[in-house]
């Protein structure tokens, strides 16, 4: 064990993964930030968690003549993501969902790297009308490719259980909604976090990573694992059509 490395505060990168305009993930992204700063590791300061906002790095799409793997880059802007993404241990994702997946700019963010993401433990944060879980259905695989080390379990937001709409133009599908997340929500996020820490430790300790299961097996996972926040239905659904339906 390096002991040195052992007493280094351990770096989570909270990658906001959506880039349109009006968009939720930093409103999201602010409240795990803000739920994460709690944690006992926080405020024992053996933890940092900092946003990295995938709108601010502008990253075209994938140009480099060179597969990842290689780690033969050829641009400046990917050099520079290369850099962001090294400097941390571990990552929680944000993420919308689009159309039964995750957005573009995740997708690419993610295939720009290779070396900078393996073994590094990675969990998911979604949101969406029914919060967002076939996100969360696609990213596992991916992360799990560039061999991350996923946890089994998500938390999911709704828009209709963790966003107040009070005041809000409800026939304008870009209203904003206030984020209230409901009861249960922090505790996931802290929870998450401390599994996250626990693999990390693991990782220093150098023992090797618990297995991920593959994409499709999820029935062998613990139970509740991908469904840290169960999708609303019945009464939660009622005027669903009078409320803005987008993840952004």
């Amino acid at each position: 064990m390096n002991s040195t490395r052992q007493h280094v505060p351990i770096k989570v990168g909270l990658v906001v993964g959506s880039s349109r305009p009006g968009r939720r993930g930093p409103a999201v992204a602010g409240w795990v930030a803000e739920t994460t700063a709690g944690h006992p590791a926080a405020r024992a300061g053996e933890v940092t968690v900092e946003l990295v906002d995938l709108a601010e790095q502008r990253l075209p799409m994938l140009d480099e003549p060179v597969p990842a793997r290689f780690g033969d880059y050829r641009h400046e802007h990917t050099r520079r993501w290369s850099t962001v993404v090294a400097a941390y241990d571990a990552f929680v994702f944000v993420t919308p969902e689009y159309n039964s997946s995750v957005p573009a700019v995740l997708k690419n963010a993610i295939d720009y790297l290779d070396a900078e993401w393996r073994g590094k433990p990675a969990g998911a944060l979604t949101y969406g009308v029914r919060g967002g879980g076939r996100a969360a259905e696609q990213l596992r695989p991916i992360l799990a490719e560039v061999g991350m080390e996923v946890l089994p379990s998500h938390v999911e937001l709704g828009l209709f259980t963790d966003f107040d709409w009070t005041g809000a133009d409800r026939s304008d599908p870009t209203a904003d909604g206030r984020i209230a997340p409901g009861e249960g929500r922090a505790e996931l996020i802290t929870a998450m976090l401390t599994e996250l820490l626990a693999a990390v430790r693991r990782r220093r300790d150098g023992h090797p990573a618990e297995a991920v299961a593959p994409a499709g097996e999820a029935a062998d996972l613990p139970a509740g694992a991908g469904e840290a926040v169960a999708p609303a239905t019945g009464a939660e659904t009622a005027g669903r059509d009078a409320v803005p339906a987008g993840g952004r």
